[in-house]
């Protein structure tokens, strides 16, 4: 491995994971990120004087970084100050409508049968036995291993673990599924809602992204400082093990000579000699062309139907009243139907969307830490490309104050900092602003992800456009798969 070097293109959590990983097993590896510090999508933006986690905010499955950090040497509860979240979630349907949600299923059950009776307390019991038992058919032949294809994945589970394939209904919509368990179109609005995790519909998604629900109820934590803050961990590990991490200079080729990757060049002119690059951008921009024209033949492109949602945030310093906020706040759309139809088949911001509020310096007490506070405000919406005008941006905002007042929640905003579609696709290029990759649509979805290794010699990938999928816990695991793909192959050599 002497002759060997690892190039790592971008910092978000997938190829900090895969920096970590390869130094960690002495592998020479340079890690260069366009933006000024490691995140990627982990990210904070200034609304006034107040930073605002303008990314991911919800952490579960933890135990993929405590095992991560173990296999590198460390304890994650002494690099990051985690705290179990009592309360899930807080819904809101009107102003006399709310349910929450809670880590202990007993009081989630009780909550359920005040809110919307027994019957659909008892929906929920059998709710999450299916979403556990398709977690668990899941976890060991699809979340930890390389990407399979449906024949690898039947083998993978073996013959005592073919009859929980055979019940994860991959043919069912996640919706149909929801409406088996319960009557209360709201209960299926608040589960289905699991689907936007992934970037998707619960109208188009199979039912097999039940098991995301099974993994909020395992356990969320909060992360001081922020989803940010642990990318920083993962860094400064990394960095600890030897890696070196440029950040403020971007890639802009992967560098081919004899059929297999070289090198690669930077937008300051210097060309870094590779022997393996693990390229954790968008596999969209790989295909697009964004690094050269022979790494485009290397993946598959992503049809601009096929791209999951995208956002509009609004990073807000602001004065909330009348809505007693917890750290994760959901306010549902009256049409969720409706909604959905906006956003996948009209191609439109939702005319009445459902709004997602993070109050991330609350916790289960609900008492805010400081006075105007930073608050996220998240609207679904297409990843068209295009951008959405001004004036369509503005009604957008207009539309999610309206939804917040029918829940009984006004905010008084002393500043804002919004990011739209077309701004995501700035930050992320070739993605039209999608932020979760291919949508989940479909039971074969998932297994059109590209894996860690890709038809170009010496060319990996990570991040959460591809195997396993988006979210936090599972871009780094592709890290962690891409960095033993390196590894396994070094070793072959």
């Amino acid at each position: 491995m002497a002759d060997e070097h690892v190039v790592v293109i971008g910092a978000g959590i997938g190829g900090l994971v895969a920096t970590l990983k390869l130094a960690a097993a002495g592998q020479p590896v340079t890690l260069v990120e366009k933006a000024g510090a490691p995140g990627g999508k982990m990210r904070r933006v200034a609304a006034g004087p107040l930073a605002v986690e303008a990314g991911p905010t919800v952490f579960t499955m933890r135990w993929v970084f405590e095992e991560i950090f173990s296999e590198c040497g460390a304890d994650l509860a002494s690099r990051v100050a985690l705290t179990p979240a009592a309360v899930l979630a807080r819904h809101a349907w009107s102003g006399t409508e709310r349910l929450d949600l809670f880590a202990d299923p007993a009081r989630s059950e009780a909550a359920i049968a005040d809110f919307a009776g027994p019957r659909e307390a008892e929906g929920f019991r059998r709710f999450r036995t299916r979403a556990a038992e398709i977690y668990r058919a899941l976890e060991g032949p699809f979340i930890r291993g390389q990407r399979p294809s449906p024949v690898d994945l039947a083998v993978r589970a073996g013959p005592w673990g073919l009859g929980g394939l055979m019940r994860i209904q991959p043919f069912t919509t996640l919706w149909t599924a929801l409406c088996e368990h319960f009557r209360d179109p709201r209960l299926r609005q608040l589960f289905g809602r699991y689907a936007t995790y992934c970037g998707s519909s619960p109208f188009s998604a199979p039912a097999t992204l039940m098991l995301v629900a099974h993994v909020e109820m395992e356990g969320v934590w909060t992360v001081a400082g922020g989803l940010s803050r642990l990318a920083a961990a993962v860094a400064e590990l990394a960095a600890e093990h030897g890696a070196v991490l440029r950040y403020g200079v971007a890639a802009t080729d992967i560098v081919v000579a004899g059929g297999r990757v070289t090198a690669v060049t930077l937008d300051t002119g210097e060309r870094l000699p590779a022997t393996r690059v693990v390229a954790n951008a968008d596999a969209a921009a790989l295909a697009d062309g964004l690094f050269g024209k022979e790494p485009a033949r290397a993946v598959d492109p992503v049809p601009a139907g096929e791209r999951s949602l995208s956002a509009v945030t609004f990073a807000v310093a602001g004065l909330p009243k009348g809505f007693d906020l917890v750290r994760h706040n959901v306010f549902f759309s009256p049409d969720s139907a409706a909604e959905f139809a906006d956003l996948t088949r009209a191609g439109r911001l939702p005319r009445d969307p459902t709004v997602y509020v993070c109050a991330q310096d609350r916790h289960d007490d609900g008492v805010p830490a400081q006075s105007p506070e930073a608050l996220l405000c998240l609207v679904n919406a297409p990843a068209r490309g295009a951008a959405f005008p001004s004036e369509e941006i503005a009604r957008c905002h207009d539309t999610m104050i309206r939804r917040l007042s029918a829940c009984g929640l006004t905010i008084s905003e002393t500043a804002r900092n919004v990011t739209t579609p077309a701004e995501f696709e700035a930050l992320f290029p070739a993605t039209g602003g999608a932020l979760y990759g291919r949508a989940s649509h479909g039971w074969m979805a998932s297994f059109r992800r590209p894996g860690a290794r890709t038809r170009l010699p010496g060319l990996y990938l990570a991040g959460g456009s591809v195997h396993p999928g988006p979210g936090v816990p599972m871009a780094a695991q592709s890290g962690r798969l891409a960095a033993a793909s390196v590894l396994r192959d070094l070793g072959s050599t």
